[in-house]
């Protein structure tokens, strides 16, 4: 049975020590039919530039395993690094089907949270595999779980690890989700298992955004008191507005003591349509999709020479003495995600 008193757990920020990343491998066909080959590649290629740094941890059927392990030696990966557990999935989207993991305050101890999964809102049947993920996590890690029936996605929150978190309420507020929550129950929820004390709303993310608007598209924490968040330097994108907005609410955003929060811009990569007939218009590329790993920072980047050196200029400042290694994320895009997307931190103990 799950403890159900997460008191005394924070979820800390993402730059603080980790012990591992965990990948959803792609491994259900059905879920991605016209990208799947590409995708193995490409989750070879990200499992490799983090098991050079630290644990990847892999969800998938262990009948795919030694195949997987083929896949990530083929980017020199240092498989000494890699675990694999038979945990067969749905869907690829660890960052959001996944555990989220907590840190005891005084102990150190590592718990998971566990919270119910829909697909965004039921737009990608069936889900019941990811939904079980949690779960199946804590029993191979023999680690406290905390469960909530309030559905979340990880993309859907962001924090410093110092008290604050943003979310937008295109995602947590939308009735595909806890069409009987009040914003004041799911902010409760929220402060009751992450230890935060700020729930800081933005309205919505970029256009394409199959989640509805996940934050992780459009504002991080880089340091507890400085967001790096997504611009558009054209009027006339459909994006300019949003972001604008989200921007201007950002001025209110202060740390746990009160103090001022640094804004930094982020300009959006130029929009990347789809192939005729693909489900999605315009793809949801942003450079905000980026994920922290001890020692490095691992970037997306779209084929866009200039945009792409200056996304990766204004994080590397962001991130001094860290790694910044870039991945093509054009392909991976197709499939409605990026980097941030695909995988979820573990927190070290201690």
């Amino acid at each position: 049975m799950p403890d159900t008193t997460p008191d005394q757990y924070h979820m800390p920020a993402e730059w603080q020590p980790q012990e591992a990343v965990w990948l959803s491998w792609p491994c259900n066909k059905a879920s991605a039919p016209q990208t799947f080959e590409v995708l193995q590649d490409k989750f070879g290629e990200i499992a490799a530039h983090i098991s050079n740094h630290q644990k990847v941890r892999i969800n998938a059927p262990e009948t795919e395993h030694h195949g997987i392990r083929l896949h990530i030696m083929d980017h020199e990966g240092d498989l000494s690094m890699v675990e694999m557990y038979d945990h067969p999935t749905n869907d690829v989207w660890c960052r959001d089907h996944g555990p989220i993991f907590v840190k005891h305050n005084t102990t150190g101890e590592i718990a998971l949270t566990d919270w119910k999964f829909n697909a965004w809102g039921g737009k990608f049947p069936p889900f019941d595999l990811d939904n079980e993920i949690p779960k199946r996590v804590a029993e191979a890690l023999k680690m406290p779980r905390f469960a909530s029936d309030m559905i979340l996605e990880g993309g859907s929150i962001e924090t410093n690890g110092h008290g604050v978190m943003l979310t937008t309420e295109a995602v947590l507020l939308n009735k595909n989700r806890n069409p009987d929550w009040s914003k004041k129950d799911i902010e409760a929820e929220l402060k009751k298992h992450f230890g935060v004390k700020t729930v800081f709303w933005l309205k919505s993310g970029i256009e394409g955004d199959d989640t509805d608007g996940h934050i992780d598209d459009i504002t991080r924490f880089v340091r507890k008191d400085t967001v790096l968040t997504a611009v558009e330097t054209h009027s006339s994108d459909v994006n300019y507005k949003t972001l604008e907005e989200n921007k201007e609410r950002l001025q209110d955003l202060r740390t746990a003591d009160g103090s001022k929060v640094e804004i930094i811009d982020l300009p959006m990569p130029n929009p990347l349509t789809p192939k005729k007939n693909w489900r999605l218009d315009r793809l949801p590329a942003s450079y905000a999709n980026f994920l922290v790993i001890n020692g490095a920072v691992l970037v997306p980047i779209f084929r866009q020479a200039k945009n792409d050196k200056n996304a990766l200029g204004i994080i590397s400042e962001l991130f001094p003495g860290r790694e910044i290694i870039s991945v093509e994320c054009s392909k991976l895009i197709y499939e409605g995600g990026a980097l941030h997307c695909i995988s979820q931190q573990q927190p070290k103990a201690g």
